[in-house]
């Protein structure tokens, strides 16, 4: 599987996933434009978009990609909160597959400040790969066997946390806000140990905290947990 990252920060998200027989937006939390050049203008060669939620930096060019004929997939409530409808708004609901070309897509209910934020268990039927995709949550209530890809929130370390709160650079109520809706090194590091890796050939950090988190700390931690190649998005 071919994973290619446009954006991923708290500015904006976007990811192009492909399998050699259907290629795939994950969330468009950036200008259109920006997602078309990172594609080299062949946008028409996208069969969807699985958006997590409403939040702009995972949204935002929801609208400009349905105008130019882009297929979108998400939730009751992230759509209501975008604001958008129409025949390209395609609903999806959590535990409940679907199919776009050669993918096969579980959504799964996250844990968000957000209307019915989602991941995503995606697989390949052309290689038999599985991806496994989620962002914008403090922790993962399911577990996954045989994954070949974890795309992953690691937003934050609560030590790193802690320290920015006693420095005074950020507020308590900050932190706070920051442990309830996004996923700390420390619990990706527990999730990891309980899904099947037997597979895993690379992992992927996304959403990480301009302030909140250490690049190379995180990278050189999950290395040493996995063994697998470890790219910081």
């Amino acid at each position: 599987m071919d994973i290619l990252t446009i954006a991923s920060s708290s500015r904006g998200n976007a990811y192009r996933i492909s399998d050699g027989q259907t290629s795939l937006l994950l969330e468009c939390g950036v200008p259109v434009r920006e997602i078309q050049k990172a594609l080299q203008f062949q946008l028409s060669k996208i069969s969807g978009c699985l958006i997590s939620h409403e939040h702009l930096d995972h949204s935002k060019a929801a609208k400009d990609l349905a105008k130019r004929g882009i297929e979108l997939y998400s939730s009751t409530g992230a759509f209501k909160a975008i604001g958008i409808d129409g025949h390209r708004v395609n609903i999806i609901k959590s535990l409940q597959s679907f199919t776009i070309g050669s993918f096969k897509i579980l959504p799964f209910d996250v844990q968000h400040d957000a209307n019915e934020p989602l991941g995503f268990l995606i697989e390949s039927m052309g290689t038999d790969e599985r991806l496994l995709f989620f962002t914008d949550t403090f922790y993962l209530k399911y577990t996954f066997e045989n994954i070949d890809y974890i795309m992953a929130e690691c937003n934050y370390s609560a030590e790193i946390i802690g320290e920015n709160v006693k420095a005074g650079k950020i507020t308590e109520s900050h932190k706070n806000r920051v442990l309830k809706s996004h996923m700390s090194l420390e619990t990706l590091i527990e999730l990891i140990k309980v899904t099947g890796t037997e597979r895993l050939k690379k992992i992927y950090l996304i959403h990480m905290s301009d302030g909140n988190s250490d690049e190379a700390l995180f990278k050189r931690k999950i290395q040493e947990l996995t063994g697998v190649e470890v790219e910081v998005c």
